[in-house]
């Protein structure tokens, strides 16, 4: 009965899917799974496509919330939350400020850093910056990537002075300015949190364990060779340290609802942070869903659990 009302108190929901970014095709399978979750639940959840619709559509149709499945540009960027403040409807995840920041992967290093939080050397480079130097300050291997992709699209790992042209240019695809980053060897970790500020908390540490150490996008939602650890098999001191150090990048932030952390641990089991993933995936290989199976929490339970903490984050004056 209890549910019921739950459910019910919602009003009518928009799951957000889709967009017009580069990772349309994984929003659009999170949206799905999000959707017969809500309505397993006996919400009255219905699929909004921004890519094909206008949002103010979801005031004229009645919605009353909404959970945002979008991932990348236009829809965990801040834009789309923006959109949403001022149309007044209340949506799951960040606000717009945090949204933003989170995105762009050199602002999220350097706040931080002025945190002091661990997170890789880098620099910023442009069209006509001395590539060829790079190496001499950040060492090889490193990493070339756009600072506003996720789902490690156009990152390149570089190994050698010939290769760093083509890398740049894969990322130069994506981004006018590439984040060029120290290559952290060890174990690959990630860390799922939720909730608000001082309530914030994080779900077990996933390790990642791909063939070759490459977790690229194939092997991130389509194959079936990556191993996934839940909970990673750390000591528990290291373990306490990697949540630790997730929740506090996520604090520092001002995330809020849920988020992902990707971290590298290394061979002294120093964590180092990667970025904040404030619309994670909620696919069938997403690893929100398997961290939060790990302490006893479903599939839909966590989808209930997100929409319920969907609020308006701009304050009006009275």
């Amino acid at each position: 009965m209890h549910a019921e009302h739950r459910s019910t108190s919602f009003g009518k929901v928009a799951v957000l899917t889709g967009g017009r970014s580069a990772e349309r095709e994984i929003s659009l399978r999170s949206g799905a799974g999000v959707l017969a979750a809500l309505q397993r639940r006996g919400v009255d959840a219905h699929a909004f496509d921004p890519a094909e619709r206008p949002l103010d559509d979801l005031v004229r149709e009645g919605f009353e919330r909404v959970f945002i499945a979008l991932h990348g540009r236009f829809g965990e960027d801040g834009t789309v939350q923006g959109a949403l403040e001022l149309l007044g409807l209340p949506y799951t995840g960040s606000g717009v400020m945090a949204s933003s920041v989170a995105m762009d992967k050199i602002f999220t290093k350097r706040i931080w850093l002025s945190h002091g939080l661990p997170t890789p050397a880098f620099e910023v480079v442009q069209r006509g910056d001395v590539l060829r130097e790079l190496p001499d300050r950040l060492g090889l291997p490193l990493i070339l990537k756009p600072p506003h992709e996720g789902s490690t699209i156009g990152i390149s790992k570089v190994s050698g002075y010939s290769e760093i042209a083509e890398a740049f240019e894969l990322a130069a695809r994506y981004d006018d300015t590439v984040l060029a980053e120290q290559f952290i060897r060890g174990r690959e970790l990630t860390v799922a949190i939720l909730g608000r500020g001082r309530d914030a908390f994080a779900l077990p540490v996933i390790e990642i364990q791909a063939p070759g150490g490459n977790y690229d996008y194939q092997k991130k939602y389509f194959g079936n060779d990556t191993r996934y650890l839940c909970p990673a098999p750390l000591s528990p001191q290291t373990a306490q340290e990697v949540q630790r150090v997730a929740v506090e990048a996520y604090r520092a932030l001002e995330c809020e609802g849920w988020a992902r952390a990707d971290l590298m641990l290394d061979a002294d089991d120093r964590p180092w942070l990667l970025e904040m993933n404030t619309s994670p995936g909620m696919t069938d290989h997403s690893l929100v869903p398997m961290a939060a199976k790990a302490v006893g929490m479903d599939y839909d339970s966590l989808v209930v659990r997100i929409l319920e903490s969907a609020r308006l984050k701009v304050h009006t004056a009275a």
